[in-house]
């Protein structure tokens, strides 16, 4: 695993996850109460032996640098690292990254592969546990130049993903990304049989989806890269690739989610407080890893919770939460009602002394005032929720921008550092 280098895709602009996008990269929106995206790639990473990661971003990328840099320390006798690669101006090229495949071609200088054999290519919007020393086996075993981690699908989601054809021996002989007709779904349907050998049961799953996770050999990854028109891996590089019969699939059947949207992270989310959840934060043999923060318990006074993940250092007075998740140094005071909340808390303990500052010139404590009635929404970091606000989206929106929230996917944000005066309804 040490000749292998991981290469972390951290995305454009984030537009599916505004306004959680609107002042980070996408990888360091906050993920179950005290975790950022980012964490899940890398502890996947150092789970599976392999410590030379890269994260590739260029917007808003602040709060990702800050992140990685007090979270990921090696021992300086390892050689491990998790570098950010932010895209740059050079003498050769003035560009913001292309695509996918053209970020990866713009940084081949910082990647270190004079001695790595193999690249593995992810991507920092995703929710999954995965050992890529199995991976990395198969791909050594079949002797393939590209190896594709591939999951099966229901036919409607495979519209959104990159579905693959395979043969018997898992070579991969078609691979359209997003496929819209419905004569090519057809075409791409598998065979139950060429998945069950590997354990694989697909139930009402019709086609396999590339999870947008591949392990390429570093010469062949290179050669393609001279391509320079080629500027997305799953539109151009692979569908390439597979011509020249060396691209295999990995089938895999664990959890895993694409959380690039609202509703997809809003769900994937909730569903982490949930008795039996899909994903378990709890695998004490491959845990995810975070910041640090040394924060005191959480402290709940007199307060109706169920099904609710509450983070370090939050303050619950007296109210009732249902079905939500409280971020770390969250407060909520008294009276207050949430379900199917995400609050994801603040990065500062307000003092007495900033309170009374800030009542007087009319804004809110941080966090979740008296007598709130809060539904199906998502609180972003340092938000300030007033007395008696009600946050429901009583008009059933799917899409609206209003005064200081939005609504996407029919769930309301309070963006980070946001204000909701006392008696608003939404």
């Amino acid at each position: 695993m040490k000749s292998t280098v991981a290469v972390v895709l951290g995305g454009g602009r984030g537009t599916r996850l505004f306004p959680l996008t609107k002042e980070r990269a996408k990888p360091a929106v906050p993920l179950a109460g005290q975790y950022r995206l980012i964490d899940i790639p890398v502890s996947n990473c150092i789970n599976s032996g392999i410590n030379h990661i890269h994260v590739l971003t260029q917007f808003n990328s602040h709060s990702l640098n800050r992140h990685i840099a007090h979270t990921y320390k090696f021992d300086m006798f390892d050689g491990g690292y998790v570098e950010i690669l932010a895209a740059e101006q050079t003498m050769d090229n003035a560009n913001w990254f292309q695509g996918t495949a053209d970020a990866v071609r713009q940084n081949l200088r910082h990647l270190h592969l004079a001695t790595a054999k193999r690249v593995l290519i992810l991507s920092g919007d995703q929710l999954y546990r995965m050992d890529f020393r199995k991976m990395i086996a198969f791909h050594e075993k079949t002797k393939a130049a590209v190896t594709i981690a591939a999951i099966p699908v229901r036919r409607d989601e495979a519209q959104s993903l990159g579905i693959l054809n395979i043969d018997p021996h898992h070579w991969i002989t078609r691979f359209e990304e997003k496929p819209k007709d419905e004569a090519v779904l057809d075409e791409l349907a598998f065979d139950p049989a060429s998945i069950r050998a590997d354990g694989v049961e697909p139930g009402d799953r019709t086609h396999l989806a590339s999870m947008g996770i591949y392990v390429f050999d570093t010469d062949v990854m290179l050669e393609m890269l001279k391509h320079e028109e080629w500027e997305d891996f799953g539109k151009q590089i692979l569908p390439a690739a597979v011509q020249t019969g060396r691209v295999a699939a990995r089938c895999f059947d664990g959890y895993w989610e694409d959380i690039g949207t609202i509703g997809a992270f809003y769900e994937a989310n909730l569903d982490l407080t949930s008795p039996m959840p899909r994903f378990d934060f709890f695998d004490e043999e491959a845990p995810i890893y975070t910041h640090p923060r040394f924060l005191p318990p959480a402290k709940i006074n007199s307060a109706q919770i169920d099904q609710t993940i509450i983070g370090d250092g939050c303050v619950i007075d007296q109210c009732a939460v249902t079905r939500s998740l409280i971020g770390v140094r969250a407060h909520i005071q008294q009276g207050s009602a949430l379900n199917g909340v995400i609050i994801m808390g603040a990065d500062f303990f307000e003092t007495d002394a900033d309170k009374r500052a800030n009542r007087r010139a009319g804004r809110p404590d941080v966090g979740i005032g008296r007598g709130c009635r809060i539904n199906r929404a998502i609180i972003d970091k340092n938000a300030r929720i007033g007395e008696g606000v009600i946050i429901e989206n009583g008009a059933c929106l799917r899409e609206h921008d209003g005064d200081g929230y939005f609504i996407r996917d029919g769930i309301v944000i309070v963006p980070r550092g946001g204000i909701i005066a006392s008696g608003t309804v939404i």
